[in-house]
């Protein structure tokens, strides 16, 4: 799925694209909704980045085992060891 913005409605809030994935995927994240590499992933930052913009913002991780577990099986896809 795409979501089309329109470059008035960024220059009416003062954003970039990039801004306003951010901050999609901030709230996101804390409202629980992404997890932490959905919302990393949706930033389009590397998680550890997308953590200091978290830790920036006084934004508590909140990370289970299951996230570990999927953050996991995505590196092994990646082919990171």
């Amino acid at each position: 799925m795409s979501i089309l913005i329109s470059d008035e409605l960024l220059q009416s809030a003062q954003m970039t694209e990039a801004e306003l994935r951010q901050e999609i995927a901030v709230l996101l994240f804390q409202q629980e909704r992404l997890t932490l590499g959905q919302a990393s992933r949706l930033a389009e930052m590397n998680q550890l980045r997308f953590q200091r913009l978290l830790a920036d913002r006084h934004i508590p991780l909140h990370y289970d085992l299951a996230e570990l577990r999927e953050d996991v099986e995505s590196l092994k896809a990646s082919g990171w060891r």
